[in-house]
C-alpha cells in the first residue's frame, strides 16, 4: 500500500478552490493509493488536530456518473464538521444496474463480489491508512453517499459491519443487502418521487431496518423537523428525512447527516 500526494494541474486546482475553503483547515488534497495493482484516488480533508488526539472519520460516496469534486461540493461535510477526517473516494468506471450498463462513467460496486470486490478493497486501503497516518477514532467513523454511492454505504454495511458507528444513505436501497445487515443507527433520505431508484424500493429497506433495530412509532427529531426519528428499543434509532423531490440531493442533507453522525459511537 502506498500513499502518494499528486501534483496538482492548473485546472484540478481551480476545481479544488470552487469545493474548499481558502484557510488551512478546510484545505482538502488529492491522495493516491494503490490497491492490487491499480492507482486510486480521493478528496481528503484533515483538520491539524488529527495529529495529535483522535478524530472522527467520514466516508462520502458519489453516485453514479459522479466524482470526487462533485461529492466534496455537494456533501461539504467538512465544512458541516471541520474536526473530522472526511474522505471523498473516487469511483471507477463501472456498469450501472439502473443506467449505463457499458459502464462509461464512474461508479461503485453493486454487490458483494462485484468486480472482484475492488472498491470494498479500496475502502479497506482508505482506512488503513488513515488509521496509519492520523489519529483516527475508531469508535466515530461513519459513512454517507448518495444514489450508487448510498448502495455502496449500504454495502459497506453489510461486508463491514465491526467498523461503523452509524450509516447515511440517501436515494439508495439496500433489497439484496439486507438479509446481511445487522442492527445500526441510519439516516435515510428519500425523495418520494423519486424518478430513478424508487421510492418503493427505499420504504421496503426502511421498513426492514425498524424492524431489524427494533423500533418504535415516529417521532419529530429533535435535531431537524423535517426528520422523523424512530426510537430503538435496541438503541440504534432510524431516522428517516423524507422529501417530495425526486433523485436530486437535497440541499439541507449534510446538515442533518453530521448533526446524526454527532449522536453516535460505537458501543
Amino acid at each position: 500500500l502506498l500513499l502518494l500526494l499528486l501534483p496538482l494541474s492548473d485546472a484540478l486546482l481551480s476545481l479544488l478552490l470552487i469545493v474548499s475553503s481558502c484557510s488551512a483547515a478546510e484545505a482538502l488534497r488529492v491522495v493516491s493509493v494503490i490497491v492490487n495493482g491499480m492507482k486510486r484516488q480521493a478528496l481528503v480533508h484533515v483538520p491539524t488536530s488529527a495529529k495529535e488526539r483522535p478524530a472522527p472519520l467520514v466516508f462520502g460516496f458519489h453516485g453514479h456518473g459522479g466524482g470526487m469534486l462533485n461529492a466534496a461540493r455537494s456533501f461539504h461535510l467538512h465544512t458541516e464538521w471541520p474536526e473530522a477526517i472526511v474522505i471523498y473516494p473516487q469511483g471507477l468506471n463501472t456498469p450501472g444496474k439502473l443506467t449505463d450498463p457499458e459502464g462509461k462513467k464512474a461508479g461503485w460496486q453493486s454487490y458483494p463480489g462485484h468486480m472482484e470486490d475492488r472498491d470494498l478493497h479500496f475502502f479497506d486501503a482508505m482506512l488503513a491508512e488513515a488509521r496509519k497516518s492520523y489519529q483516527v477514532d475508531v469508535k466515530r467513523i461513519y459513512s454517507t453517499g448518495h444514489s450508487n454511492g448510498g448502495g455502496f454505504t449500504y454495502l459497506l454495511w453489510a461486508k463491514r459491519p465491526e467498523v461503523f458507528a452509524a450509516m447515511a444513505p440517501s436515494a439508495a436501497a439496500a433489497l439484496k443487502e439486507l438479509p446481511l445487515l445487522t442492527p445500526k443507527p441510519v439516516l435515510h433520505i428519500a425523495g418520494e418521487n423519486d424518478e430513478l431508484v424508487k421510492y418503493a424500493w427505499q420504504s421496503k429497506t426502511i421498513d426492514f431496518l425498524k424492524k431489524l433495530n427494533q423500533c418504535g412509532e415516529g417521532r419529530a427529531w429533535s435535531l431537524n423537523e423535517h426528520c422523523t426519528e424512530h426510537p430503538s428499543a435496541l438503541g440504534f434509532p432510524v431516522v428517516t428525512a423524507l422529501h417530495g423531490g425526486g433523485h436530486k440531493y437535497p440541499a439541507q442533507a449534510p446538515a442533518a447527516i453530521v448533526k446524526f453522525f454527532q449522536q453516535h459511537q460505537l458501543k
